[in-house]
């Protein structure tokens, strides 16, 4: 899969990857670190960068990274997402920039449409002063020949929320009361500058300790690496590896559904709007952007990842629960206090993969069957999969939807639209799903493959599943034992 990123995954993977030997042969001391940097980067010429000393450094905090530390220059942050500042400083700082299609004209629309002086006539074309610069791009759009562009940084550009600012350096900084931490600012830069914690090592080392560490595969992992590896073959090879045993998340979709389905029949019927609250970068920008509709129109379903953990938890007590998928927002919701019981750590399908290597496993085709969730748990994988996984179960309930509308919103644009219009009672639909990724959770930051190639080899392994109902599924287990609401008190069943 191409990204920004493309050409560097495999530099960041690689240190990954030695972390984890490391951590498996108890070596993840600061002598074996320094010792990895140095092996990484044995020099006497760079290979990525100007110098084998910035390369080093970058990898020192990738290595923290890789242990689920902050960088040595965002130590009190308490975000996921974290920018390597070394690494971020290739990036031109003007906005706007006079490319050599300027003609050097003798009208200078450019010069007399800026209000600022911020232009002026150089020996062969114009030029724009950064520093009087105000962005507002008004010489772009009168220049004839097109010879202003607009150069938006592919961090800032990425963002849906405006979170990503620089400063006097040029150094790219993460405003955290603004940051949904979706992760699409990652594989947006291609210097690699930004990453996100890791938490191998600390899976690694529960593994180690003999503690019953079980893996939750998203719904998104059927298709992830191909029509012949079904979630039995993820399985499988998580067994491998030492997990104590694997649960597809899909079956906490058909948990969501039933329970937040109970929650869209209420509001209904007295006339209130509500969204769904699976996203947990849709929740963030809730919390952070719209905290009214945040506190009125949200459900209070806990999400399919936060679902299973607690089902895993209350029936097999001082279990280690961990999400595999491809959203780096789920590492932020696994750290959210106000919602007990959740997942203790989050990889993504790349680390889950990193984590493989370091013990020498590949996936393999296997005959066995697995199956937990219907299908309908099995599609929240897709924009349109949460809330047609809800009007199945209001279906099942006998209830009447014919008039019901809904507002399926899948982008960090199309959720921001959204979320304004419940806030000025504009919005003509009765419930939103929200999906800060293009094409649901398919479409996350940590995707192995292209949207393409996933949903053609979901297709093959969906077709596979029996057609049990979403109702009747739960049934064969424990709702009784755990709630379904985020603040972790209420227990009530989904009839």
């Amino acid at each position: 899969m191409v990204t920004n990123d493309k050409g560097i995954i495999g530099f960041k993977h690689k240190i990954m990857e030695e972390v984890c030997r490391l951590a498996w042969e108890d070596k993840l001391d600061e002598q074996h670190k320094e010792q990895l940097c140095y092996k990484i980067i044995p020099g006497p010429k760079p290979e990525y960068r100007c110098c084998v000393y910035k390369e080093r450094e970058i990898v020192r905090q990738r290595i923290r990274l890789a242990c689920g530390m902050n960088t040595s220059y965002n130590e009190d942050s308490h975000n996921v997402v974290l920018v390597i500042d070394p690494a971020c400083d290739e990036c031109p700082i003007a906005s706007f920039s006079v490319t050599d299609n300027c003609r050097f004209c003798i009208g200078k629309a450019c010069l007399n449409s800026c209000k600022f002086e911020a232009i002026h006539p150089g020996d062969v074309k114009m030029h724009i002063d950064p520093a009087k610069c105000r962005e507002c791009g008004m010489c772009a759009k009168a220049c004839p020949y097109g010879a202003i562009v607009h150069l938006e940084r592919p961090c800032h550009k990425a963002c849906p929320v405006g979170a990503i600012t620089y400063d006097e350096y040029g150094y790219c900084k993460i405003d955290e009361e603004k940051c949904i931490q979706c992760g699409h600012c990652i594989h947006s830069c291609p210097f690699g500058a930004i990453g996100s914690k890791t938490y191998l090592v600390q899976i690694i080392e529960a593994i180690k300790a003999g503690k019953e560490v079980i893996a939750m595969c998203a719904p998104a992992t059927e298709g992830q690496f191909g029509e012949n590896i079904s979630m039995a073959s993820v399985k499988n090879a998580l067994l491998k590896m030492g997990f104590s045993d694997m649960v597809e998340v899909g079956l906490g979709g058909d948990m969501t559904a039933a329970y937040e389905s109970k929650e869209w029949a209420e509001a209904y019927a007295e006339g209130k709007k509500m969204t769904t609250s699976c996203c947990p970068a849709f929740i963030n920008m809730l919390k952070k952007h719209f905290p009214e509709q945040f506190e009125n129109n949200m459900s209070s379903t806990v999400s399919p990842m936060c679902a299973i953990s607690r089902y895993l938890k209350a029936t097999r007590p001082d279990c280690i629960t961990v999400f595999v998928g491809p959203c780096i927002a789920k590492k932020a919701e696994a750290q959210d206090d106000s919602v007990p019981g959740n997942a203790d750590y989050v990889v993504t399908f790349g680390e889950l993969r990193v984590l493989m290597r370091s013990k020498g496993i590949e996936f393999e085709p296997v005959d066995d069957e697995y199956q937990e969730s219907s299908i309908w748990g099995k599609r929240f994988a897709t924009s349109g999969g949460v809330a047609n996984a809800v009007i199945e179960c209001m279906k099942e309930r006998g209830e009447d939807i014919q008039d019901l509308k809904l507002l399926r919103a899948a982008g960090g644009v199309e959720c921001k639209k959204a979320l304004t219009l419940l806030k000025m009672n504009k919005l003509p639909e009765d419930f939103i799903e929200g999906m800060v990724c293009p094409g649901g959770c398919l479409g996350g930051p940590s995707k192995h493959k292209t949207e393409v190639e996933i949903t053609k080899a979901r297709a093959t392994l969906l077709a596979k599943a029996d057609g049990r109902k979403v109702l009747d599924n739960l049934k064969n287990y424990p709702m009784d034992k755990f709630s379904m609401h985020r603040d972790g008190e209420k227990i009530d069943l989904p009839d």
